[in-house]
C-alpha cells in the first residue's frame, strides 16, 4: 500500500509540473484506476536479475488478468534511475514481439506493407461478397424450382388418389391342343412375373438403361449430368438421363411429348413410384408395360413377336436384343433391321459384362451366336382365325376387364396345311391364271372351324375373305336347286332335256356351248349343265330354292329369280361350307363356331360350349341321293382332278361369269372344305375355274387333314326310281368314255369298269329263292339306311317343316307313303 501511494503521489506531481502525459487506465471494473510502477520495481536494477529472467509485474487485478505480462529483455532499455519517469509498460502474449530492422522501417517498406494488407483485405472482401451473393441466388433458385415443381404437381391428380392404371386385358387364343395361336388386346401379350424370367433378362435392361437402378430414389442426378455432357460434346450415348422408374411413370401416366412440363411431372411421379413400390415391383411393372414396337407391349409379347417363344425361354443374345429395343423400337426391330439390332445387342452384352452381370465367357458365346428373329406371326394366316374369334367373343362373354384364355376348334396342323396349299399354289400358278387372292374354310361335321384362311397374306391385307367377302358362287350353288327338286318328288335318275332355253330374252348356255339332249339329274349335276339347272329351278320355283338355301345355312339375301339356279346371288365362303355340312353329316343343320371354352388367366371358367345343332334339315333319303349325285362330280364330272385316295368324297365346282370367281366345295364323312379364288376388284381371271386351281388346293389340304384318320363312307343308301319315265340313255361310263376318262371307285379311287348293279344272289329271275319257295317282294323303300352312317339327333320341335308337337306321332311324308321308309 505504501508503494502504491508513493507511486500515485509522484505521478500527481509530475502532472502538476507540466509533464503533459496521463498514465493509461485499463478501464477494468473493479481494478485500480491507474497503472503504476511501484518504487520497489523502479529501484530494481538489471544486475539483480539473472539472464533471461522476466519481470512480470502484477497489474493488481486478481485472477482476471493473470495472463497479461509486462516483458522486458536484458539490454532492451537502460536501467531505471531514481526520479526518472518510467515508460509505459509493454503488454504481450507469450510470444515475443516482432522486431523490425532499421531497413524495414523505411517509408517505402511501410508503404508496401500497407498496400499488401489493403490488397489482401480487398480479396477477402470480394470472395466474401461472391459467397454471399451465390448463397442468396442459390436460395432464390431453390425457391423458384420448388415453386415450379409445386405448380406442375398441382396439375397431377392428388397423390392420395393416384394409382397405377390397370393393365389392358390380354386375350390368349389357343388351338384345340392348347398351343398359342395369337394374342389379342392392346398389349399383344399377357403379363409375366419377374421370378418367371431368366435372371439375365431383367439385368440386360438395367445394364443398358439404368445401372444405378437399385441405388437411386427415382431420379439419377449422375445420369442426368452424363446425358447433358454427352449431348453437349456430341459423343455417343449408351444410357439416357431417364431412369427405369421415370420411363415407367411416363408409360403409366403421361404422354410421349417432349416438354419440360412433362419431364417435371415425370420426375414427381417417379419419386412417388419409388415411395409406393419396391424396386422389384417397379422393374416387373416396367417389363410388362414398356413398348417394344410392332404393337407389342411387355416383354412376353415382344418375345413371342420377334422370336416365337415365351420370354421365359429366351437366350442371352435374345434378351440383349429385347433390351436394346428401348433405344428405338421401330428402327431396331430385329425382323426389320437385323444388323442394327445385332449391333445394339452387342452394346448391351458389353454393358452386362462391365457390370458383372454375366461372365466374359457368357458374353463371348452370346456375341458369337447373335439372335435371329423368326417370321412375324402377324403375317401368318392364323390371324384371320384370331380375328374371327374376337368377333365371336363379343357375343360369347361380352366385355372383359382381365386377362382371359380362349380355347378354339382350330387345328394347328390343318391351319398350316391350308396356308401352305393356298400360298404355294398361288405363288406357282396365280400369275398364269390372273388370280391374286383366295380363301379357304374347313368345318368338322358339327360346325367347328378347323381351318380358316381369309387371304393370301395377312400383313398385306387384314380383310377376311372367308367370312366377310360376298361373291357369286356360280355352279357351286346348284346342289340347293337339285335338293329342292328331289324334295319335290324327283330322283337322281329323273331325266331332263339339255336344250337351248329362251326366257324372255335370257338364254342360259353351257360352258361347252353344247347340248346333250336327255340326261339324268345325276349327269346334269356332275357335268354342271346350266340349262338343266335353270329348268329345274323354274320347275320347283325360285322361291323354294331360296328357302332351301337359307334352311341349310345361307344367311345372305338371295334374289328369287330364274338366274338363282346358276348362283348369281352373292354369298360368303363360310356360308357355303356351312350349308354343305348337312350333306356330309346326314342332314343335320349346324352353326359354325370357333370357341369351345373361355376362362380367366387364373382358370375361372367363363363359358363352355354345349353340344347342339339345328336338328334335321334334310331327310335321310335325300341326303343319300345328294351324296350319290355329288360323288359323280369327283368321279366323272367337273372335279375329277380331285385326289383323295382311300376316301369317299363328294362336292361341286363353281365358276361365275367371265371367270371372276372360282369355287370348289368338297367333303368327306370327316371334314367339309371350301376354296374360293379371285381378285378383290372382281376383275376377270385368265379362265380360272373351279375345276383347276380350287380343286388342286382342296386336294393338297384334304390329304394332310385326313392323315391318320380311319376312312369312312358318306351317309348313303339305296333307292328305286319313282318315275316310270324314260331312263337315261347315257351311263356314267358312257360319259367318262366319251371324255376319255376312267371311272373310279368312290372308296378307293381306283379306275373301274362300270356295270349295272346285279340282283341279289339268292333271288332268281322270277323272284324265287333258291329251293323253290317264293320270297316276299322287298319293300319298295326309297332308302335303305347304311348301317355305318352316323345317327343324327332327334328333330327340334317347332323347326321349319316340322309341325309335330312333343308327344305326337310323326306322320309319314308323301314320299314315304308311296315308297316306304
Amino acid at each position: 500500500m505504501q508503494g502504491e501511494g508513493e507511486f500515485g503521489a509522484r505521478a500527481m506531481r509530475g502532472k502538476d509540473a507540466g509533464a503533459g502525459r496521463r498514465e493509461p487506465t485499463l478501464g477494468v471494473p473493479g481494478g485500480p484506476p491507474e497503472l503504476r510502477v511501484s518504487a520497489q520495481d523502479r529501484r530494481a536494477t538489471p544486475t539483480a536479475r539473472s539472464k533471461g529472467e522476466r519481470i512480470e509485474p502484477s497489474v493488481g487485478v486478481p485472477g482476471r488478468w493473470a495472463d497479461l505480462r509486462a516483458t522486458r529483455d536484458e539490454g532492451d532499455a537502460p536501467p531505471f534511475k531514481e526520479g526518472a519517469r518510467p515508460s509505459a509498460p509493454t503488454f504481450a502474449t507469450r510470444e515475443p514481439p516482432v522486431r523490425h530492422s532499421e531497413e524495414d522501417d523505411t517509408p517505402q517498406r511501410r508503404s508496401k506493407r500497407g498496400k499488401g494488407a489493403r490488397d489482401a483485405k480487398r480479396r477477402r472482401s470480394f470472395l466474401g461478397r461472391l459467397f454471399y451473393w451465390g448463397f442468396v441466388l442459390g436460395v432464390w433458385a431453390f425457391i423458384a424450382v420448388a415453386g415450379i415443381v409445386a405448380y406442375y404437381a398441382t396439375q397431377l391428380p392428388p397423390i392420395d388418389q393416384l394409382a397405377v392404371p390397370k393393365r389392358p386385358p390380354n386375350i390368349a387364343i389357343l388351338a384345340e391342343d392348347g398351343t398359342l395361336l395369337a394374342n389379342r388386346g392392346d398389349t399383344g401379350g399377357p403379363a409375366i412375373s419377374l421370378k418367371e424370367l431368366p435372371p439375365y433378362l431383367p439385368k440386360a435392361f438395367i445394364a443398358i438403361e439404368d445401372r444405378r437402378f437399385y441405388s437411386h430414389w427415382g431420379i439419377d442426378p449422375f445420369g442426368i449430368m452424363r446425358a447433358l455432357v454427352r449431348n453437349v460434346t456430341g459423343k455417343s450415348l449408351s444410357q439416357g438421363g431417364s431412369t427405369l422408374t421415370q420411363q415407367l411413370a411416363k408409360n403409366l401416366f403421361l404422354t410421349q411429348e417432349r416438354t419440360m412440363s412433362r419431364k417435371i411431372q415425370e420426375a414427381i411421379l417417379a419419386i412417388w413410384l419409388e415411395h409406393k413400390y419396391t424396386k422389384d415391383q417397379i422393374l416387373e411393372l416396367y417389363l410388362n408395360r414398356v413398348y417394344f414396337g410392332s404393337g407389342a407391349y411387355g416383354v412376353e409379347a415382344a418375345a413371342q413377336k420377334y422370336f416365337g417363344k415365351s420370354a421365359r425361354a429366351v437366350t442371352l443374345s435374345e434378351a440383349a436384343v429385347l433390351a436394346g429395343l428401348m433405344k428405338s423400337p421401330s428402327k431396331l426391330a430385329p425382323n426389320r433391321n437385323p444388323q442394327g439390332a445385332s449391333e445394339r445387342a452387342a452394346q448391351v452384352i458389353d454393358a452386362m459384362a462391365q457390370e458383372g452381370f454375366i461372365t466374359e465367357a457368357m458374353a463371348k458365346v452370346a456375341l458369337a451366336k447373335p439372335a435371329q428373329a423368326v417370321r412375324e406371326k402377324s403375317a401368318g394366316s392364323v390371324n384371320y382365325a384370331a380375328d374371327y374369334v374376337m368377333d365371336a367373343l363379343d357375343d360369347t362373354v361380352g366385355a372383359i376387364d382381365e386377362d382371359i384364355v380362349v380355347t378354339t376348334t382350330i387345328s394347328p396342323q390343318m391351319q398350316n396345311a391350308a396356308e401352305r396349299a393356298l400360298d404355294e399354289e398361288l405363288a406357282a400358278k396365280g400369275q398364269k391364271f390372273g388370280v391374286s387372292q383366295g380363301a379357304l374354310v374347313a368345318l368338322d361335321l358339327n360346325g367347328g372351324v378347323r381351318a380358316l384362311i381369309g387371304g393370301r397374306d395377312y400383313s398385306d391385307s387384314q380383310f377376311d375373305r372367308a367370312v366377310a367377302a360376298k361373291r357369286q358362287p356360280g355352279s357351286s350353288f346348284k346342289p340347293f336347286v337339285y335338293l329342292t327338286a328331289l324334295e319335290h318328288g324327283l330322283t337322281p335318275d329323273t331325266v331332263r332335256e339339255d336344250k337351248p332355253l329362251n326366257l324372255k330374252g335370257w338364254q342360259p348356255e353351257n360352258a361347252s356351248r353344247e347340248y346333250r339332249g336327255a340326261v339324268t339329274l345325276t349327269q346334269g349335276l356332275a357335268l354342271s349343265i346350266n340349262t338343266v339347272a335353270v329348268e329345274l329351278g323354274l320347275e320347283v320355283g325360285p322361291k323354294n330354292v331360296v328357302k332351301t338355301a337359307h334352311r341349310l345355312g345361307i344367311q345372305s339375301d338371295l334374289n328369287a329369280n330364274a338366274s338363282i339356279a346358276l348362283g348369281t346371288s352373292e354369298v360368303t365362303p363360310l356360308e357355303m361350307v356351312t350349308a354343305y355340312t348337312a350333306f356330309a353329316n346326314g342332314g343335320i343343320g349346324v352353326q359354325p363356331h370357333v370357341i369351345t371354352k373361355v376362362a380367366t388367366a387364373k382358370g375361372k371358367p367363363l363359358y363352355q360350349r354345349k353340344a347342339g345343332s339345328f336338328g334335321r334339315l334334310i331327310e335321310p333319303q335325300y341326303v343319300a341321293m345328294m351324296n350319290s349325285m355329288l360323288q359323280e362330280t369327283l368321279l366323272t364330272g367337273t372335279a375329277r382332278k380331285a385326289d383323295l385316295p382311300g376316301w369317299q368324297a363328294a362336292g361341286k365346282t363353281g365358276t361365275s361369269q367371265d371367270y371372276r370367281d372360282a369355287w370348289f366345295i368338297g367333303y368327306t364323312s370327316h371334314l367339309v372344305c371350301g376354296v374360293w379364288l379371285g381378285n378383290d376388284d372382281s376383275s376377270p381371271t385368265r379362265k380360272t375355274s373351279g375345276a383347276n386351281l380350287p380343286v388342286d388346293i382342296w386336294s393338297r389340304f384334304m390329304r394332310v387333314a385326313h392323315q391318320g384318320v380311319p376312312p369312312a363312307g358318306l351317309p348313303g343308301g339305296v333307292w328305286t326310281n319313282s318315275e316310270p319315265a324314260v331312263a337315261s340313255t347315257q351311263t356314267p361310263a358312257d360319259i367318262a368314255a366319251a371324255q376319255g376318262l376312267p371311272i373310279r371307285d368312290p372308296a378307293t379311287g381306283r379306275a373301274l369298269t362300270w356295270q349295272p348293279p346285279a340282283p341279289p344272289a339268292n333271288v332268281g329271275a322270277a323272284g324265287e329263292v333258291d329251293g323253290g319257295a317264293t320270297a316276299p317282294a322287298p319293300r319298295p323303300a326309297a332308302l335303305r339306311r347304311d348301317p355305318g352312317a352316323p345317327l343324327p339327333p332327334a328333330p327340334i320341335p317347332g323347326e321349319a317343316g316340322d309341325d309335330v308337337g312333343i308327344g305326337q306321332e310323326r306322320q309319314p311324308s308323301l314320299f314315304e307313303r308311296l315308297f316306304g321308309g
